[in-house]
C-alpha cells in the first residue's frame, strides 16, 4: 500500500504546474494565425497531459483581457497573446501571435484639380503644411535640404534656412507657433520658432529610429518611420508614448512617408507610390485611397520623382499636393463615393 501512494505521489509532482514541460499552448481561432477584426477573438488552453489548473489570466500585447474578446475596438496589425497559467502554487506562461486584419475593403476616392501652382524643380519634397495661411515645406537630400515658408501664389520664398550637410530633410508639422522638422536615419529631430525660424530644440528618436513623415491633430504628433508603425509623440517631452500599425484587409501597409491630419484622419503617401491612402488612427484602418498617378502627365520637369507632399488648407477645404523635383503643386478636392 505504502509503495502504492508512493507512485502516486510522483506522478502527481511529476505532472504538477510549473515542472519540465506540461506541453501546454494557447488555443486561438484564428486560420493561419490571421483574424479579421469583425470577429470575435476565442482563447483556451490545449492541456494534453491533463495538468489541474487552478486559473489562467490571458493578455493582450499585456493588457489582461477575457478568453472571448470582440475585436472590433482593437487596433489592427500584430498581437502577442499571453497566457499565465496557475496551478499546485507555481505558474507557467505560455504565448502565441496573431494578426488582427481589417474587414473592410478600402473605398477608392476621386478628386478633380481647382488650381495648379509653380513649385521649385529644386525642392525634393519631404513634408508640406499650412499654418495660418502659409504654406511650409521640408525638402531632402544631404547639402540640398532646407526648411521654408512660401507664398505659394505668388510663387515667393519668405523665409528659408538650410540644415546642415550631414543630414537629410524630411518630413514637417506646425503645432503652436512650432515648427517640428524630421531627418532621416540622423536619430534627431528640430523644432524651430515658426516666426523667425529661430533653432528651439534637438529631440532625439525612440524605438522608430529614422525620421519619415509627419503631422499632428492639434494636441498630439505622428510620426512614420518607414514601416507600418505610426508612432504617437508628446508634443512636450517628444516622447514616443505608443504606436499603431496600419492594415488593409490583406495585409500590412509599409513605406509611410509625408502625413497630414485632415478631419480626424490621417492622409499618407507612401513612398514610391503616386497615390495618398486614408487612415483611421483610431486603429490603423485603411479607410479609403486616392489615385494621383494621373498628375505627373501635367509635370514638365524631366527628372521628376514620386509624389510626396500634402498640406490641407482647411480655409478652402482643399488638398495641395505635389511630388520631390515636382514642377506643380496642385489643389484638388477629394470627391468622396
Amino acid at each position: 500500500m505504502n509503495k502504492l501512494l508512493n507512485y502516486i505521489f510522483l506522478v502527481v509532482i511529476f505532472v504538477s504546474c510549473g515542472d519540465i514541460d506540461n506541453k501546454f499552448s494557447v488555443y486561438v481561432n484564428t486560420k493561419n494565425d490571421v483574424i479579421s477584426n469583425k470577429d470575435t477573438l476565442r482563447l483556451s488552453i490545449t492541456n494534453p497531459r491533463g495538468v489541474k489548473i487552478d486559473s489562467i489570466k490571458f493578455k493582450l500585447n499585456n493588457k489582461i483581457i477575457s478568453s472571448v474578446l470582440p475585436l472590433k475596438n482593437i487596433t489592427l496589425g500584430e498581437k502577442l497573446i499571453k497566457a499565465n497559467i496557475y496551478c499546485n502554487g507555481k505558474s507557467e506562461v505560455v504565448t502565441a501571435k496573431i494578426v488582427v486584419l481589417n474587414s473592410k475593403v478600402p473605398e477608392q476616392y476621386k478628386y478633380e484639380i481647382i488650381n495648379s501652382y509653380p513649385h521649385n524643380i529644386e525642392s525634393y519634397t519631404q513634408g508640406l503644411e499650412f499654418y495660418k495661411n502659409i504654406l511650409y515645406e521640408s525638402t531632402g537630400q544631404y547639402g540640398q535640404s532646407r526648411l521654408s515658408a512660401l507664398d505659394y501664389e505668388n510663387n515667393t520664398v519668405i523665409k528659408s534656412i538650410d540644415l546642415n550637410q550631414s543630414y537629410f530633410g524630411e518630413g514637417l508639422t506646425v503645432l503652436n507657433d512650432k515648427i517640428y522638422q524630421l531627418t532621416w536615419q540622423n536619430d534627431k529631430g528640430f523644432i524651430y520658432d515658426v516666426n523667425s525660424f529661430e533653432l528651439l530644440e534637438i529631440f532625439a528618436y525612440g524605438q522608430s529610429q529614422e525620421g519619415w513623415g509627419l503631422c499632428n491633430d492639434g494636441n498630439k504628433l505622428y510620426k512614420t518611420d518607414g514601416t507600418e508603425n505610426v508612432w504617437i509623440l508628446s508634443p512636450e517631452s517628444l516622447q514616443e508614448e505608443s504606436f499603431f500599425q496600419v492594415y488593409t484587409q490583406n495585409g500590412r501597409l509599409e513605406k509611410l512617408n509625408e502625413l497630414e491630419w485632415v478631419d480626424g484622419k490621417i492622409y499618407a503617401n507612401r513612398y514610391q507610390k503616386d497615390a495618398i491612402v486614408i487612415i483611421d488612427p483610431k486603429n490603423g484602418a485603411v479607410d479609403a485611397f486616392i489615385d494621383f498617378s494621373e498628375l505627373k502627365n501635367q509635370l514638365q520637369n524631366p527628372k521628376i520623382d514620386v509624389m510626396n507632399g500634402i498640406a490641407y488648407n482647411s480655409t478652402s477645404e482643399t488638398l495641395f499636393v505635389t511630388g520631390k523635383y515636382w514642377d506643380k503643386i496642385f489643389e484638388v478636392r477629394i470627391i468622396k463615393p
